[in-house]
């Protein structure tokens, strides 16, 4: 990778990797659901802002408008609804080796819509990055059983999984139709919480707002870093090095958030965790080198 995909990519791993802890202060009083939905109007309004002082071009062809809707449902909409879920019936450690599968379904996509090449490296560095993760989630997965209620979890998260590595093609599709990042997501967050807000009306989700500055600050955070910059510099990594690489981040965006977990809320490293740390790092070396 140049110097620009490697910043957009550490930038992408870095952000998303802390958003776990900020997360942690939206649970309580309000539904995880309706915080969902308060973060991506947040991020619309200032994208829609943004673009306008920035003179960004926000009209766009009708035909483009479908692949952005498209988008904006798969990656802000329907994937948030299905991890949130998930989330009911399993712990983030399962959830964060399920999603890290979305390595291969980018690669297979890719292949399938937008008929680009699998390359063996990346193919290669994926399995040793999951199994890197397996090996940091090795506790929680012990203890995974198979009741119905896990069933149902693991089904969630593959459904999510599936629908954000939708998202990435269709996102990858609009950049190299030559629309701006920015607009992109602009409009990708507008169409999200549109369909955010239709689930949580179908759902009977209770619209309620926690007022403490805990909440507020994350949701800032979460709406700013987590998807303005983040999913800026990730869509951007989507047109520059192609969905099947950019989704390699997902391997490592866990192991962000294991080392601010172990600053900030003493987490204890094993052996079996360390190496799954090594694998992960060889993955990536593996899969991103020219």
């Amino acid at each position: 990778m140049n110097q620009t995909s490697v910043f957009l990519y550490a930038s992408t791993v870095l952000i998303w990797g802390s958003t776990w802890i900020a997360i942690t202060f939206q649970l309580g009083e309000v539904d995880p659901l309706v915080s969902v939905i308060y973060r991506m109007a947040l991020a619309s309004a200032i994208l829609f802002i943004w673009c306008k002082l920035r003179g960004i071009p926000l009209s766009l062809k009708s035909g483009n408008h479908r692949f952005l809707i498209a988008q904006g449902v798969c990656l802000f909409g329907i994937n948030y609804w299905m991890i949130y879920w998930s989330e009911t019936y399993l712990p983030s450690g399962i959830i964060a080796v399920l999603f890290s599968l979305i390595v291969f379904f980018n690669i297979i996509n890719a292949r399938i819509f937008l008929q680009r090449p699998a390359d063996l490296k990346t193919v290669i560095g994926g399995i040793i990055g999951l199994s890197g993760i397996c090996m940091l989630f090795y506790p929680e997965l012990t203890k995974l059983d198979s009741s119905a209620g896990a069933i149902k979890g693991a089904l969630f998260a593959f459904a999510a999984v599936f629908t954000a590595s939708l998202g990435n093609i269709l996102a990858t599709r609009n950049g190299n139709a030559g629309i701006s990042v920015w607009a992109i997501n602009a409009w990708g967050t507008f169409y999200g919480t549109a369909a955010l807000i239709i689930i949580a009306l179908l759902t009977g989700a209770t619209f309620a707002y926690d007022n403490s500055f805990e909440y507020t600050a994350s949701l800032v955070y979460l709406s700013t870093f987590g998807t303005i910059l983040a999913f800026g510099a990730y869509i951007k990594l989507l047109i520059l090095i192609g969905p099947e690489k950019a989704g390699y981040s997902g391997l490592l965006i866990p192991f962000v958030a294991i080392i601010l977990s172990t600053i900030f809320e003493d987490y204890q490293w094993t052996g079996l965790a360390v190496t799954g740390f090594l694998l992960a790092a060889f993955g990536n070396y593996l899969a991103m080198r020219k």
